[in-house]
C-alpha cells in the first residue's frame, strides 16, 4: 500500500507539470543604476519584483557590472538562488557607459548564447534563452531575446537615428530561423506611431514579424487618451532625484514588442490582457505615479517605490508553455537548510547546493516518474554535494529527501 501511495503521488506531480505555466517577463530602465539616488535602490527593487516576480528581467541604464551584480546577489538572489544573468559586455557603440542587461531564472531557462548589435549611439543586447523543458533536446524552445535603448529626444534628426538603430536589429532577423520566437524590449524613445522606426518594427516585411501586443496606434505623447500605457515620468519633479525626467505621466517610452508567432504558438504564446505599464492605474496624467489621486489595482506603497525607483515605469506580460519544465523551483524558502541545483538538466552528476551546514543524519533518495526508488545517498553531508547519475536512464526525477522542511526537488537526465 505504502508503495502505491508513493507511486500515486509522484505521478501526480509528473501530471501536473504537463499544465500551462506563465512565464513572467518585465522589462525596466533602472535610471542610470547604482549612481542614482537615492543609494539604496537595489533595495527599493526587491518590494517591485516581489509584487511581479520575473522569469525574465530585462534593464538598461546599467552602468557597471558591480552594478550588475549588486541587482544579482542583494536584490533577485536575496533570499534565494534563483537567478543568473547574462556577461556583462560593456558598450562597444559609443563611449555611454549605460548599458543592457538579462537576468533569468536559471531553473526555468538556460543562457545559450550572447552577443551584441552595434549601433551610432548604444549596443543592442542580444541574448538566446532555452527554457529547460523535458522534450528539450529533441523539441526545444528558444527565445531570442533584443533589449534595446534608443535615440532620446524628439525631432527629425533623433527620428532618423531611432529609425538607423532599429534597422540593424531587423537586419539581424535575418540570422534566425523562420519561425524563431522573438522579443524586443527597451526604452525605444518613441513618441507616437508614426515614428519611421516604430512603423519599421512592426514591418510585415521583416524576415520576422512583430506585434505590439497592446495594438494602440496614435499620438502617445502628451496624450490623455493614452494615459494607460504612459510608462515616464513617474515624477513631477526630478530636481530633488538629481537624474531623470520630470513632467509627470504623459510618455510611452517603454516597450515589449512579440514575433507574430506568439500570438498564437501554445509552446510559447502571449497570455491576453497581460501588457501592462506596471504601477499605472490610467489615471494618472501628468502627474508623479505617488500621487495619492492615483488610485487603482497599484496600490499607494508599490507606487512609492516605483517613485523612488526610477523615472520610468517597468513594462511587463506574461508568457505561457504548454511544455514540461523541467523545475518549478530549484529552491524553496522554508524553515532549515535550502537546497538548490546548479542545474536541472544534467548528464553525468548532480550538483546540489545547501544554504547551511546539514546535520550527520541526513540522507536522500531520487525516484522515477513511477515512484520507484533508483538510487539512495547516505554519504558525508557537506553544503556541496556530488551524485553521479551517468548510469540513470534519460528522463525526469525526483529528488526526497529525509527532512520536512525540503521539498521535493526534480531534474532531468539527458546524456
Amino acid at each position: 500500500m505504502k508503495k502505491l501511495v508513493l507511486a500515486f503521488f509522484f505521478l501526480s506531480v509528473s501530471l501536473s507539470g504537463i499544465a500551462q505555466e506563465n512565464l513572467n517577463v518585465m522589462f525596466y530602465n533602472l535610471l542610470e543604476f547604482p549612481s542614482a539616488s537615492p543609494g539604496n535602490r537595489f533595495i527599493i527593487l526587491r518590494d517591485i519584483v516581489a509584487e511581479f516576480p520575473p522569469d525574465i528581467f530585462m534593464i538598461c541604464e546599467l552602468e557597471s557590472e558591480a552594478g550588475a551584480d549588486t541587482l544579482l546577489n542583494e536584490t533577485l538572489n536575496f533570499e534565494t538562488l534563483s537567478f543568473n544573468r547574462a556577461p556583462y559586455l560593456t558598450n562597444q557603440s559609443s563611449t555611454s557607459p549605460l548599458q543592457q542587461m538579462l537576468y533569468y531564472r536559471r531553473d526555468k531557462f538556460t543562457l545559450e548564447n550572447t552577443s551584441t548589435i552595434l549601433t551610432s549611439v548604444r549596443d543592442i543586447n542580444k541574448y538566446e534563452l532555452k527554457l529547460n523543458t523535458v522534450n528539450g533536446a529533441t523539441d526545444p524552445v528558444v527565445l531570442y531575446l533584443y533589449v534595446a535603448h534608443l535615440k532620446s529626444s524628439d525631432g527629425a534628426s533623433n527620428e532618423a537615428i531611432r529609425l538607423d538603430m532599429v534597422n540593424e536589429f531587423t537586419n539581424d532577423l535575418l540570422s534566425l530561423p523562420p519561425d524563431a520566437f522573438v522579443v524586443f524590449a527597451g526604452d525605444l524613445n518613441l513618441y507616437d506611431s508614426n515614428e519611421p522606426a516604430y512603423i519599421e518594427l512592426l514591418d510585415n516585411t521583416n524576415p520576422i514579424v512583430l506585434k505590439d501586443p497592446i495594438d494602440t496606434p496614435g499620438n502617445w505623447h502628451n496624450n490623455d487618451t493614452f494615459q494607460a500605457t504612459h510608462t515616464q515620468s513617474t515624477r513631477e519633479d526630478a530636481g530633488t532625484f538629481g537624474a531623470g525626467a520630470g513632467g509627470g505621466m504623459d510618455d510611452r517610452f517603454d516597450f515589449i514588442l512579440l514575433s507574430e508567432n506568439m500570438l498564437t504558438n501554445p509552446k510559447l504564446q502571449y497570455v491576453e490582457n497581460t501588457y501592462k505599464a506596471f504601477g499605472n492605474n490610467g489615471n494618472c496624467y501628468d502627474l508623479s505615479i505617488s500621487n495619492e489621486n492615483c488610485t487603482g489595482e497599484f496600490g499607494q506603497i508599490i507606487r512609492n517605490r516605483l517613485f523612488s525607483m526610477s523615472d520610468h515605469l517597468p513594462v511587463v506580460l506574461q508568457l505561457q508553455t504548454d511544455q514540461e519544465i523541467v523545475l518549478g523551483n530549484t529552491q524553496f524558502a522554508t524553515p532549515g537548510p535550502l537546497l538548490s541545483l546548479k542545474s536541472t538538466v544534467v548528464s553525468k552528476q548532480l550538483e546540489i547546493h545547501s544554504t547551511a551546514p546539514l546535520d550527520a543524519g541526513f540522507s536522500f533518495a531520487i525516484y522515477n516518474t513511477l515512484g520507484q526508488k533508483v538510487l539512495q545517498w547516505d554519504g558525508n553531508p557537506a553544503q556541496e554535494i556530488i551524485v553521479p547519475i551517468a548510469a540513470l536512464a534519460n528522463g525526469v526525477y525526483y529528488i526526497k529527501t529525509n527532512l520536512p522542511t525540503i521539498e521535493t526537488l526534480k531534474f532531468l537526465k539527458n546524456s
